[in-house]
């Protein structure tokens, strides 16, 4: 029975996901609030039928679930739902989650197609301070998409206003400020989270490693994210480049972040049992 659902409701969770996105599609384009209010209904069910998915997953295993690709992948759209309805309380910015969500249904695909074996080094290697590093890494993942989200729709409204196009999305968008004001708490949350979770991996890599490359590509990528972010964060004090740029900054950013997701964990020794 348990191996049935565990089979089926992912199936289940990625219909109601497609069709929520719909609803939000169109209110996007028409600016339809019964079909808004649909899509965040149909989303909320879909929080709680991953978070369902999560425990039985964790019951049927005995562990967290953050040790392969498979279960990365799915407990990172899991934080970008979570995130994007926690914020979408908050802020009260519309489409937020709609973009937010765009990437969260990519990243909940991609998990469904993904191998979900998990190696045997997985059971050697597990420690607490493997858990803690990796629920760290992903949920500064999630802020960090987050951030590009509200980056997108700043370039977004900027290009409106550029233009001229007044109409009611505009209005919805939110202004420029909040926009810009959000992209930027987000990264300052990120960042050192991030930090403080390769930190930890690295000691952890220390303790139970007997060969380390300090010149892993994961480990020279994950670094290299944080001097960017860094970088963007410090101009953003020091009021260097205006909103556009830091908002183009941000999504380069977020680009290399999912290159050294997806590609460098690949081809690192560092993470071989996250593969």
């Amino acid at each position: 029975m348990i191996s049935l659902m565990m089979v089926r409701l992912p199936e289940l969770i990625i219909v109601l996901y497609a069709l929520s996105i719909l609803f939000y599609f169109i209110d996007f384009i028409g600016q339809n609030r019964k079909a808004s209010q649909l899509a965040f209904r149909l989303l909320s069910i879909v929080w709680l039928l991953q978070t369902i998915f999560l425990f039985f997953y964790m019951f049927h295993t005995g562990r967290f679930p953050i040790l392969t690709l498979f279960e990365g992948l799915y407990f990172y759209s899991w934080v970008l739902i979570t995130l994007s309805l926690a914020i979408h309380k908050i802020s009260k910015v519309d489409f937020t989650i709609f973009f937010t969500n765009i990437v969260g249904f990519t990243i909940m695909t991609i998990h469904a197609f993904a191998p979900g074996q998990m190696p045997s080094m997985a059971d050697q290697l597990i420690s607490e301070l493997l858990f803690i590093h990796v629920t760290m890494a992903i949920f500064s993942y999630g802020a960090f998409t987050l951030s590009f989200v509200f980056s997108i729709l700043y370039l977004l409204q900027y290009k409106l206003l550029k233009e001229k196009k007044w109409f009611k999305t505009l209005w919805r968008l939110g202004d420029l400020k909040k926009l810009e004001r959000m992209s930027y708490v987000l990264n300052v949350i990120a960042v050192p989270i991030l930090l403080l979770s390769l930190i930890l991996g690295l000691q952890w890599a220390l303790i139970k490693l007997s060969v380390f490359q300090w010149y892993d590509p994961k480990i020279i990528g994950s670094f290299l994210l944080i001097i960017i972010y860094g970088i963007w964060l410090f101009l953003r004090l020091k009021r260097e480049f205006n909103g556009k740029r830091l908002a183009i900054w941000n999504c380069a950013a977020f680009l290399i972040l999912l290159i050294n997701f997806f590609l460098v964990s690949r081809i690192s020794t560092f993470h071989i049992w996250y593969h």
